[in-house]
């Protein structure tokens, strides 16, 4: 009995923690658009930023950096996928507009369903899978009815959900065995290390108009790097401590609500889309919907394992 009450009060913290990351994260993409950078630099300023304070803080709550070699590769690797994930999300941004952007990312849950049987062994779920492609029937609504020659925009952002859906894949299970403030660090730092080298081959190629941010742009990289990415890699690590990584990629599609919310008063995006886009996002928060629904009515005991 108590041992019950215990892992529903666990699983629903994990969902409280995984709400407000979601919330948090719906604001980057507003962030990205109004910061007047390239997806490169904006991305390693932030990568600069989010290494410092996460930096500081585990040494302020004296924390060990120390972890195992095998999952220091682990790390690593998570970072450098975590940084072309984010250099695609905000190219994605660039090249089309914050709604666009954060609509097509819930294929999140459709690679996810399909990926994370085949890494971690878990049973092939057909729900999971029928929610998913209920979400890529509105991401082909989307697609077809762009007028406005985004495609390089969707490109990206398709490219940046199937990178994410192994984010949380791989740090299932390291998340039990390393401190999530630490597995934030050495991630971030990790993708801050090889973007810095792959930096002069980018500005050369690419071009971008500015290479150091304004007084606006400075603001609005500390709200980015500082509470739309530490506070909300912790809170979502820990989160995924409790819940399956299709639940919290799932969840993820609720992001677009938030984020388009914010585009629409502040920069009128809705003034742009057309009714495609509506009802193409319509259909991916109804399988968002029906997946929480049925979810409540069958909780899987692995979900509330600690």
């Amino acid at each position: 009995m108590l041992k019950a009450y215990q892992n529903k009060s666990a699983l629903t913290k994990a969902y409280i923690q995984m709400h407000l990351s979601i919330i948090l994260w719906g604001i980057t993409g507003v962030l990205g658009r109004g910061i007047n950078l390239s997806e490169g630099l904006l991305v390693w300023y932030r990568l600069i930023i989010t290494s410092l304070s996460l930096g500081v803080y585990i040494l302020l709550v004296s924390k060990s950096f120390k972890v195992s070699r095998a999952n220091f590769w682990k790390l690593v690797g998570i970072g450098v996928l975590l940084m072309v994930h984010w250099l695609c999300f905000y190219g994605a941004i660039k090249y089309s507009n914050v709604s666009i952007t954060l609509s097509l990312f819930s294929s999140t849950t459709l690679f996810t369903a399909l990926i994370e049987p085949a890494i971690t062994k878990k049973k092939f779920n057909k729900a999971e899978l029928f929610y998913s492609i209920l979400a890529m029937g509105g991401i082909a609504i989307i697609f077809y009815s762009d007028t406005n020659s985004y495609s390089i925009g969707i490109v990206l952002a398709l490219l940046a959900s199937f990178l994410g859906s192994f984010f949380n894949i791989f740090n299932k299970n390291i998340v039990h065995e390393v401190e999530s403030e630490v597995v934030s660090f050495y991630e971030i730092f990790s993708g801050l290390l090889v973007l810095t080298v792959l930096l002069p081959f980018y500005i050369r190629y690419f071009h971008p108009a500015s290479l150091f941010p304004s007084v606006n742009d400075w603001a609005m990289l500390f709200v980015l790097a500082i509470v739309c990415t530490h506070i909300t890699l912790i809170l979502s690590l820990n989160a995924l401590k409790h819940l399956s990584a299709f639940t919290l990629n799932l969840s993820i599609n609720l992001e677009p609500v938030y984020g388009m919310t914010l585009a629409f008063l502040i920069f009128g995006e809705n003034k742009k889309l057309n009714a495609g886009f509506f009802i193409g996002t319509a259909i991916i928060l109804l399988s968002v919907l029906l997946h929480a629904y049925f979810s409540s009515k069958n909780v899987d005991p692995e979900l509330i394992s600690s």
